[in-house]
């Protein structure tokens, strides 16, 4: 595999663990994600169900798992793809079953095309049945998960059981990181700063905003980094005030500055940075105005990420603190700010803080005080259309039991640390 995978032990804790929160008398399913399909044969490529991952270490398609909590230990049972000739001339090798318990720990594999033959069997006898179903994914469309496909045809077969979401108990568990998780978001937050910095030192006026993203993923792809965490942003002038703009086909103006948010997946845990760049290298006057109202909230809501915050608390508290910078750049009157504060909504229009993990924008109550060992982002912005200026400043930050960790303070924030790396 490209990346170093976690160790099995990790697995077997999660799914021991997992199961002592369910009802007795369960089985769990769990499957993995489908490749989406593109156009003609083609498909999107493949990423992984997150929970599915983080319960067996599987990076694989068409894949199940059957958790069994009435015997002791509980019964595991995963199953993976086998390679039958024409997957071994057009895809190459499948996982073997013997690969398939060193990534897991599990030691009862069979082979996938025996799934419903043997769930079958679990089924008849079992009171309660669990499903993983992200009632997210796909929100908005007519897209149904694999997971939800399989829960769809046992409830038709199998109406009496008493059908239950797994999805609450595996979100709970996944919100706090553990160790081996940091690592392999640390790793993919070094492969972040490379791209970063190969960025900073390429970057020139007359660049397409494509090839500042090409210069970042070139970095990722030789760094041993899949894919962008998350279809980065390159947003150059006023762009930079569209907070989804991922179109990346203008050319960067001197003069301009270029926001960039972004971060590399490794291992599939992801990073997400944001940081700006002045596109000939100096910040204007103006720029390094609102630039530093920016970093300064940042450091102050940083200080504010402990344990028993919440993330609504940190976002009413950014908003406070960025009506006052709002006020000291003659944006908004302090009249606004005190009798009308949605005017401070039309310059800050967005969240501070959500929780990182598996998915970027990962599981996690935001509504819950904060924990030890829950890993948000830190991004406050203030965007100036009329200007053409629009800064946001992300790091991720590791909530401990006594204050914080950034994960990204080795990157460059502070103006002159930007302007000495666009310059060497």
């Amino acid at each position: 595999m490209r990346y170093e995978n976690i160790p099995n032990s990790f697995y077997i804790e999660k799914r021991k663990k997992y199961i002592e929160q369910i009802l007795p008398n369960s089985i769990s399913i769990f499957a993995s994600n489908d490749p989406l399909p593109s156009n003609a044969d083609g498909t999107f490529g493949f990423i992984q169900n997150s929970t599915f991952f983080y319960l067996t270490g599987i990076d694989q398609e068409d894949s199940f798992l059957i958790l069994d909590n009435r015997t002791s230990p509980q019964t595991e049972i995963l199953f993976v793809k086998e390679t039958n000739e024409k997957i071994k001339i057009w895809e190459g090798e499948k996982l073997t079953k013997s690969q398939a318990t060193e990534l897991s720990g599990i030691e009862t594999i069979i082979w996938s095309e025996e799934f419903w033959k043997v769930v079958e069997g679990y089924l008849n006898n079992c009171e309660n049945v669990y499903f993983s179903i992200d009632t997210d994914q796909g929100k908005g469309s007519s897209f149904t998960s694999k997971n939800r496909q399989v829960s769809n045809q046992i409830k038709r077969k199998f109406p009496d059981k008493n059908y239950i979401n797994s999805a609450k108990t595996t979100n709970n568990m996944r919100v706090i990181k553990s160790d081996e998780e940091i690592t392999q978001i640390k790793k993919a937050i070094e492969i972040t700063k490379f791209g970063f910095e190969r960025a900073a030192k390429n970057l020139k006026p007359e660049m397409y905003e494509f090839e500042l993203e090409a210069e970042i993923s070139y970095e990722f792809q030789r760094r041993r980094s899949r894919m962008h965490a998350f279809q980065p942003i390159m947003a150059s002038g006023k762009n930079a005030c569209a907070l989804h703009y991922i179109t990346n086909n203008d050319i960067c103006k001197s003069g301009e500055i270029v926001l960039m948010d972004f971060g590399a997946e490794y291992g599939n845990y992801k990073a997400d940075m944001t940081r700006v760049l002045p596109i000939n290298g100096k910040f204007t006057d103006r720029q390094a105005e609102v630039y530093t109202s920016v970093f300064d909230v940042m450091k102050a809501i940083k200080n504010q990420m402990v344990v028993g915050n919440t993330i609504a608390n940190l976002k009413k508290e950014t908003q406070n603190l960025i009506g006052k910078e709002l006020v000291k750049l003659k944006i908004l009157t302090e009249s606004d700010v005190k009798f009308n504060p949605k005017a401070i909504v039309k310059y800050f229009p967005h969240g501070v803080s959500h929780f990182l993990g598996i998915d970027v924008h990962d599981v996690g109550d935001r509504k819950k005080k904060l924990e030890a060992g829950m890993l948000l982002t830190l991004e406050p912005g203030i965007y100036i259309e009329q200007e053409a200026i629009g800064i946001r400043l992300e790091n991720d930050i590791l909530i401990k039991e006594v204050g914080n960790e950034d994960l990204m303070e080795g990157i460059p924030l502070e103006i002159s640390e930007i302007e000495k790396l666009m310059h060497q």
